[in-house]
């Protein structure tokens, strides 16, 4: 089959997989099998739809690197930025089992069938379960080792991905008070916010966290019908997929409709500092789990470390969450080039909750800060 040309991309390089093969030789891992998600457009482009159909990059310890997929679905390969790497293209037709096409053709590069077998960590059950049964005496284990450790540190292209996408979100931000005010449901203001997301530079919305009052003390709150109040503290917690696949996430606290008492700043001051500090601590060599403890600390100190309930932190790039992950306990050193959250927040059972989100990176002497809108308790409508 020949391949429809496609155009080269600054976020895609055959250098990946190649990087990729290096670490799974280093780990003697036999074979890394990759199917459709972040992984996969990760290391070779092609944003392939999960289905029952077998599509995968496959990087065996020796040899050639090659995407199996469905023979309706090649033309698709050639005309995404996988076109432009010159993988080899092994399509396989509805009435072959495509494990055994692709158990074949690793086996042959190898000269041996492998027994180190690392798939993706989202790879669905019955690929996964394909691939050990194509393969017997196979071991499977999670290609983490692999992935994260290249999708980990971003490239500065990606860096710059990132940053135009916390840019959109922090213009979603900027337009709050056109919706956020007392009398309307948290669903109303999630759908004016969701379609302010796409209309700010995203394709598609993540989620959209309007936690109001009470509800603020749910740091996964899902959108309800409960009418805000004046007076309610609301965390809002928005992010979307950027054309290139990158995403975004911040969140901000707002009080609606009046201005927050003096006590309630105070308290929400130890947030602002936790969240200041724990972004300046930022630098290579420092653990992420130095960094978590940075805000944890100061948190603890003001008396609500019990109330502080998630980690301070994760990755962030072509999914959501993605390593690294700053929480107690994750002794990996910062490196230049590696995104993460820093997002401490405190809450207060059946009263209100309040978090503080921005995505930064670690950069070869400290910290770039890709959220710019104020960090301080916003009042709307006072």
């Amino acid at each position: 089959m020949v391949a429809i040309p496609a155009p080269s991309s600054p976020l895609v390089s055959v250098d990946r997989v190649h990087a990729a093969r290096a670490v799974v030789a280093e780990l003697g891992i036999d074979v890394l099998v990759v199917t459709p998600g972040a992984d996969l457009r990760y290391l070779c482009g092609y944003d392939a739809h999960a289905m029952e159909r077998l599509t995968a990059l496959v990087v065996p310890r020796r040899g050639e690197p090659l995407l199996v997929v469905p023979r309706l679905e090649a033309p698709m390969v050639g005309a995404s930025p996988a076109g432009a790497l010159g993988l080899e293209l092994l399509a396989w037709d509805e009435t072959d089992d495509a494990f055994t096409v692709l158990a074949a053709a690793v086996t042959d590069r190898l000269g041996a069938a492998p027994i180190r077998v690392a798939v993706g960590s989202r790879t669905w059950a019955e690929h996964a379960l394909g691939v050990q049964r194509a393969l017997p005496g196979s071991v499977l284990e999670l290609a983490s080792p692999v992935i994260d450790r290249l999708r980990m540190v971003k490239t500065p292209a990606e860096v710059e991905e990132l940053a135009a996408a916390g840019a959109a979100i922090d213009r979603v931000h900027a337009r709050m008070e056109e919706w956020l005010r007392p009398g309307r449901t948290e669903a109303e203001v999630g759908a004016d916010v969701a379609a302010a997301i796409l209309a700010e530079g995203h394709v598609a919305v993540d989620f959209t966290i309007i936690a109001s009052g009470p509800n603020g003390a749910s740091p996964h709150h899902e959108l309800s019908d409960r009418v805000i109040e004046a007076g309610d503290l609301v965390v809002v917690d928005i992010g979307g997929e950027t054309a290139t696949g990158y995403r975004s996430d911040c969140t901000r606290t707002y009080i609606v409709g009046g201005m927050a008492a003096r006590g309630l700043k105070e308290w929400f001051a130890v947030l602002e500092r936790a969240q200041a500090a724990a972004v300046a601590a930022v630098r290579p060599g420092v653990t992420c789990a130095q960094v978590d403890a940075v805000a944890r600390e100061i948190i603890t100190k003001a008396g609500y470390g019990e109330h502080f309930v998630h980690r301070t932190g994760h990755g962030i790039g072509l999914d959501t969450h993605e390593a690294p992950y700053v929480v107690a306990g994750n002794d990996l050193p910062l490196e230049p080039g590696m995104a993460f959250s820093v997002e401490p927040g405190i809450y207060l059972e059946g009263r209100y909750g309040a978090r503080i989100e921005d995505i930064v990176v670690c950069t070869d002497d400290g910290v770039r800060v890709l959220n710019n809108r104020p960090r301080g308790l916003v009042e709307l409508g006072g």
